[in-house]
């Protein structure tokens, strides 16, 4: 006979106990109320199908299990989190950050959204660096303008649009020889007419190329959107991780918390054109490894110094669009990698407000 100490017992066996709210038993039905270890749909479901499975497996298909979960409240933590208003259309918004300039952080953006847009994502890409904005040169559209587009009754910029990447920048609107000379409130609030008055529409990922540094417009970006996580570039030499890792540190502030998904050395390492093989670490030798194993967080790419991909920023197609290349091999595999550690950033962590991705092009976690 099907009794509550029975199925008391059975909850502490598979460790679930202490979700439990009410347990209730008539005849062979089981109600039982439950609280989810997150408020994610997906953990949800997962957590009332493992149920209906155990709840099989012990007790046989004559008992009918009657579950309802409910998500959990915010705790103070979550409550003070600095969250900003999902855009739509945008799945998944990607901060690309460092914590000190000249580690190539907007060199390694343009070849990141080309590579995804290569992958057969819907890629946009925002410069969020107001004062020194390097997207146009970067994807030969200087001198374009963004022109007015009526969405819904509401007239919104049209981002410019390159290389299978919809971009946005403040260089759009200055002049190439025209210096931005603002205070922060009004950086600021350009950066997010930029976001919000723009028309993106369907995005997999729109990339965030973040200034140097942790001040207004990285807490502007944070507060004005839902960003999933962030990628931060740095170069291997002592100097710059020290600085890197304050980067890291804004991102997992409590306050803030939001996901580092890896680590990309740039500059990792110098390969001359008529040695392709070789390999020479003038910045030093897997400092950027050292720093992400001590932070627990995965290296997603070693990009080497070489001499096209700076020619190639230059004169505006980035070098990842170089066909069956090793350059163009190695952003694809760090691209890919980014998406694998976004997934289980998806799968273990609640969502930011948009999250899901439509296609992962072939990319799965890793096996554990």
């Amino acid at each position: 006979m099907l009794t509550k100490e029975k199925v008391q017992e059975f909850l502490k066996e598979i460790e679930v106990d202490d979700l439990v709210n009410n347990l209730q038993i008539v005849g062979n039905d089981v109600y039982i109320d439950m609280t989810a270890h997150s408020p994610a749909m997906h953990e949800k479901k997962k957590l009332e199908a493992a149920m209906k499975q155990a709840f099989a497996s012990e007790f046989g298909e004559e008992v009918h299990l009657k579950l309802k979960i409910v998500s959990p409240e915010p705790s103070e933590i979550q409550q003070s989190q600095i969250k900003g208003k999902q855009i739509p259309g945008i799945q998944n918004i990607i901060a690309i950050a460092s914590g000190k300039g000249g580690v190539g952080k907007s060199t390694v953006s343009a070849n990141m959204a080309v590579t995804l847009a290569k992958m057969g994502f819907k890629v946009g890409l925002l410069d969020a660096d107001i004062y020194g904005p390097s997207v146009p040169t970067m994807f030969d559209t200087e001198g374009a303008k963004p022109i007015s587009v009526e969405v819904d009754g509401k007239n919104m910029m049209k981002p410019i649009e390159n290389y299978g990447v919809k971009m946005l920048s403040i260089g759009y609107f200055s002049g190439a020889n025209q210096a931005v000379v603002w205070r922060g409130p009004m950086a600021s609030k350009a950066l997010n007419q930029m976001i919000r008055d723009a028309a993106w529409g369907e995005l997999d990922f729109l990339l965030i190329d973040l200034p140097p540094g942790t001040g207004d417009i990285h807490l502007s970006i944070i507060q004005e959107v839902p960003v999933t996580g962030a990628v931060i570039v740095s170069t291997p030499q002592h100097v710059a991780l020290a600085d890197v890792r304050k980067g890291i540190a804004m991102f997992q502030m409590e306050s803030i918390n939001i996901p580092v998904l890896g680590l990309i050395e740039n500059m990792a390492y110098f390969t001359p054109d008529e040695l392709p093989e070789n390999k020479y670490y003038i910045f030093g030798n897997q400092g950027a490894q050292y720093l992400a194993e001590d932070l627990g967080i995965p290296v997603l790419g070693e990009i080497p110094l070489i001499q096209s991909i700076r020619e190639a920023g230059d004169v505006g197609r980035p070098a990842a669009l170089q066909e069956n290349s090793k350059i163009s091999e190695i952003y694809t595999e760090t691209a890919r990698r980014m998406v694998e550690s976004l997934v289980e950033r998806n799968k273990s962590l609640p969502p930011t407000e948009a999250v899901k991705i439509s296609t992962m092009a072939g990319c799965s976690p890793k096996a554990k």
